[in-house]
């Protein structure tokens, strides 16, 4: 199976050029808290977002952030329980900044006016969620913690514009759709070229140059046809990054939330996802004919790791010949799922579920993607001037599944270690203006109509439970989408089409060389987890002739934190051992 990518997206040349210091691109937890952190200390920032700012993932986060904020707690166990989770291929290092830093960062949050659940003492409450050993999950407006965060971090925003509009330090554009990196003759990532929409100031596609720039750009959902993500996250950033050649990881890693309202065959699209909080606070799995099966699967029963339930939820659903199981929340009451879950309980009944009254019919759907770009300690990626953090990254924190309410704290941490690393940089010098230089590369779009094709294939080839033969049926699929239609006109739907089609390949690709089942990757061919073979991560990055090389690295002995940013793509290419996929074919 060979893969070739192009090296950008058909698109017309620029029409108009911004600059600024830093261009930090999407707008959810991780690009906001990177954008205001770089204006304290950054002369001019460029904040672009697909959409307007309210828009991001993050928004659409239930559950909350988790922390060991309780003094019963400790960094230690958020640690081990983190690591457990990833299912033996998590970056120690990362994991420990992630556990260490958390509580500071959100702390800081309640500081710039978020407003958590808090109990009669004053403190911020705390619940558990699945695979957590203790409560350490905090929360705000019951199951609304993500727009709660996304408020306070834009109000934080608008007061840093108000505080800033005679010097124009930070800008907002939104409905700006980025389409590729723009690169120096070095191949330093130097700028962005994006296109905005009529809603936006500029029409059309412009460049933005800077001396760094910082993906934000959320997750992957869209390239399935269930999801929990928002119609936006369609791996922009992840798609742009391997099309430069900077280097993926783990991408093969898909979280699929066991408990999405299953609302019948055939429905597609952004689905509505139940709490993983709602089994924290009792709430409990059933299959069809009401039998209680997570107690024989694993010693937390409905609260093990995600990645363990939603097996287990498949292969109870092929047991009994059913499309779903239920979730029981009814004896929780009514006043605890009003007071802990409003917004569930209203989307519930919007779409005809009582949870107060019956079972909810639930399966699992995707969720969230462990892996990305890969970065260092402090979000730089392989490629000089470009840093990535949230889920467009590949940290090492998740390992091969992503423990509950990890994926905001991800956030927090990782932009601010990112705007710091940046500042020094540029005090330094070290972080200089760059002109683009644009190589006869080839360039290729996919229609916008093929987009369900992408999907279907995805869904079907490379889902929740995957085998060699489903994936080479996905991967002939994707090929001949692939071939389909050259020379389009370029438009956003086909600029989205085409990076959805670039990630399923490669995903499609680093599945069927991962023979085992770990975490997010469960394969009905090799049932079993092959830490003999298989523990550690594949790489995979864009060589200059547009092939796609991969290479296996195993996890090494605990070592210092930030030695990504000493190596080269290179390096960490001859480090590992190549991978060559059996053709399909």
């Amino acid at each position: 199976m060979t893969l070739r990518i192009p090296a950008r997206l058909t698109a017309p040349k620029p029409g108009w050029v911004t600059s600024a210091d830093v261009i930090v691109v999407g707008s959810g937890i991780a690009g906001l808290t990177a954008a205001l952190r770089l204006r304290q200390r950054v002369d001019r920032v460029l904040l672009v977002t697909k959409t307007v700012l309210s828009e991001g993932s993050t928004e659409w986060a239930q559950g909350g952030i988790a922390a060991a904020l309780d003094p019963a707690d400790s960094a230690d166990e958020h640690l081990a329980d983190t690591l457990v989770a990833g299912a033996g291929v998590c970056d120690e290092d990362a994991v420990r900044i992630l556990v260490t830093e958390g509580p500071a960062r959100v702390r800081e949050l309640a500081t710039l006016g978020m407003e958590f659940d808090r109990g009669p003492d004053g403190e911020i409450s705390l619940t558990r969620e699945g695979g957590h050993g203790r409560d350490r999950i905090a929360h705000a407006g019951g199951d609304a913690t993500g727009k709660e965060v996304s408020r306070a971090l834009i109000a934080a925003l608008g007061a840093a514009l108000i505080a800033v509009k005679e010097d124009s330090g930070i800008e907002v554009l939104e409905h700006a759709l980025v389409v590729d990196l723009l690169q120096d003759r070095d191949c330093r990532v130097c700028g962005v070229t994006l296109h905005v929409i009529g809603e936006g100031q500029m029409d059309g596609v412009g460049a933005a140059r800077a001396r760094a720039v910082v993906l934000a750009t959320g997750g992957i959902g869209q390239v399935y046809s269930s999801t929990t993500n928002p119609s936006v996250a369609t791996g922009d950033g992840v798609a742009a990054a391997l099309r430069a050649g900077a280097m993926i990881a783990d991408l093969e890693f898909v979280q699929f939330h066991p408990t999405v309202l299953w609302l019948g065959e055939g429905s597609s699209g952004q689905q509505p996802l139940l709490s993983e909080a709602m089994r924290g606070e009792g709430a409990f799995l059933v299959d069809r004919d009401g039998v209680r099966f997570m107690a024989d699967v694993h010693p937390l029963a409905d609260l093990a790791p995600r990645d363990i339930v939603a097996k287990a939820i498949v292969a109870q659903m092929a047991r009994t010949g059913s499309d779903h199981v239920y979730l029981d929340a009814r004896h929780l009451g009514r006043d605890l799922l009003q007071k802990r879950f409003p917004s569930i309980l209203q989307r519930c009944r919007e779409l005809g579920f009582d949870p107060v009254t019956e079972l909810l019919p639930v399966a699992p759907a995707q969720h969230y993607a462990s892996g990305g770009v890969r970065t260092d300690g402090v979000g730089r990626t392989s490629l000089a001037g470009l840093y990535a953090c949230g889920e467009v990254s590949c940290t090492g924190v998740h390992g091969a599944n992503r423990l509950a309410s990890n994926s905001l704290l991800e956030g927090l941490v990782f932009a601010s270690r990112i705007a710091n690393d940046i500042a020094l940089r540029l005090s330094a010098g070290e972080l200089t203006p760059a002109d683009p230089f644009v190589r006869a590369d080839d360039t290729r779009l996919v229609a916008r109509k093929e987009r369900t094709a992408v999907q279907r294939a995805m869904t079907l080839g490379a889902g929740a439970v995957r085998s060699a033969d489903l994936l080479a049926e996905a991967g002939k699929n994707l090929r001949v989408i692939a071939d389909s239609a050259p020379g389009l006109t370029a438009d956003p739907g086909s600029w989205e089409t085409s990076n959805l089609l670039h990630l399923a390949q490669l995903l499609t690709l680093v599945a069927t060389l991962r023979e085992e089942t770990r975490g997010g990757h469960i394969r009905s061919d090799f049932t079993d987890r092959d830490d003999a073979h298989w523990r550690g991560h594949i790489y995979a990055v864009r060589e200059a002739d547009g092939s796609v090389t991969t290479s296996f690295h195993p996890v090494v002995p605990h070592g210092p934190a930030g030695s990504l940013a000493a190596t080269t793509s290179e390096d960490l290419l001859t480090s590992g051992d190549p991978l060559t996929p059996k053709d399909p074919s």
